[in-house]
């Protein structure tokens, strides 16, 4: 018998942490899926390197929104037992693979955001967010770091990787206004000081892209309509697939373990 789908009592902070956390364990696996297909060794373990850094991450807002909502969830119950609709991550992080030209700007446009967030994010008085984002902002950095390099090196490289790395920025902008939307329960968290308001951070995130994009010799996208929707768990048919992966062992076989 396959397992059923949970249904979890979202209160506004644990629906905040499993945005969150949900950012990271889609965008973990996407950059999973270059296991045995990076065009090098060397970016091979960079690659899943930055994935486990991101399910790491996803485990610890995972096990804090369980605690929070004390109704007897870990970790696993979240990643295995929602469905597409119960998942409120970005629509940026769930779109495919595509070229490498377009997985390092995807990431790229989400590293340049949550870094700034996680630092703005220590500050909580809430002792638990603090300490997760005082880690994970120290993997964030390495990966603005490392998008921006590739970035960098595909723009300024021949006119295939320009034309590439161009085509990328064009075709993920319109996913980029997401990251500074907040609803009714997240404002209300940022009022009470517990977490930063993204839209704060919009300035700083643009300046980065932007600078790096520059360095590129790319044409950084203007204006435009935004697409959104993943927040309020409205998703592209491509995280229905992605979790028909994620999913199925635990689908399939409830409660099985290692």
């Amino acid at each position: 018998m396959a397992a059923a789908s949970i249904i979890v009592a979202e209160t506004p902070l644990v629906r905040y942490l499993l945005r969150r956390a949900d950012d990271a364990l889609i965008l973990g696996h996407r950059l999973s899926e270059w296991c045995g297909k990076a065009p090098m060794m060397e970016e091979e373990m960079a690659l899943a390197n930055m994935g486990l850094d991101l399910i790491g991450q996803a485990r610890a807002l995972y096990t804090y929104a369980g605690e929070v909502e004390a109704a007897g969830r870990d970790e696993d119950a979240y990643a295995y037992l929602r469905d597409v609709r119960g998942y409120g991550n970005l629509l940026l992080v769930e779109q495919p693979n595509g070229d490498f030209a377009a997985t390092m700007v995807r990431q790229l446009f989400y590293s340049a955001f949550i870094d700034p967030y996680w630092r703005a994010l220590m500050a909580s008085p809430d002792a638990t967010l603090a300490a997760i984002a005082a880690k994970a902002e120290k993997e964030s950095a390495y990966h603005v770091r490392h998008s921006a390099e590739w970035v960098i090196r595909l723009g300024d490289g021949t006119p295939e990787s320009h034309r590439r790395a161009q085509d990328a920025l064009d075709n993920l902008w319109a996913f980029t206004g997401e990251m500074f939307e907040t609803d009714a329960g997240e404002q209300s968290l940022i009022a009470d000081g517990l977490v930063p308001d993204p839209a704060a951070l919009r300035a700083v995130w643009h300046e980065s892209v932007a600078k790096v994009v520059a360095q590129a010799g790319l044409t950084l996208p203007q204006g435009g309509w935004m697409q959104k929707g993943g927040r309020s768990g409205q998703h592209s048919e491509h995280l229905g697939h992605l979790l028909s992966d994620l999913q199925y062992m635990q689908r399939a076989f409830p409660g099985a373990t290692w």
